[in-house]
């Protein structure tokens, strides 16, 4: 990124200015706080076995489970990771984070966008 189109001192002289950069730096600020992150989500199954005389082939209550995927796409492709419980929180979590960093990344281009345009109509 170029000098001049990171958010300046320079840019105090002007409110409007002054104003895209303040907002500019809380969201860095919020981009610092995340965690670790993945992309996908992280499902809860049941399943039913297939043989008759189990009583998950008679009552959804009774299936098998639950087991925990995490599923993310790879090059057009769904990939599947089977996970514990405790791997399975984890997981979410860093999923949660991951919607996180692309809000926040969506909200900082508005405001440079923003920004530029002003930049741009002012010069």
């Amino acid at each position: 990124m170029s000098r001049n189109h990171r958010p300046d001192p320079e840019s105090a002289a002007d409110p409007a200015l002054a104003r895209y950069a303040s907002q500019y730096r809380v969201l860095q600020d919020a981009l610092a706080t995340l965690g670790y992150f993945c992309k996908g989500s992280v499902l809860s199954r049941t399943f039913t076995c297939g043989r008759a005389a189990c009583p998950c082939s008679r009552d959804p209550e009774r299936r098998h489970g639950p087991y925990f995927e995490w599923t993310y796409k790879v090059a057009g492709k769904t990939v599947y990771h089977r996970l514990s419980p405790q791997e399975a929180r984890i997981y979410k979590e860093g999923a949660a984070e991951y919607r996180k960093l692309k809000s926040l990344l969506r909200r900082l281009e508005h405001v440079s966008r923003r920004a530029l345009a002003y930049k741009a109509r002012t010069a």
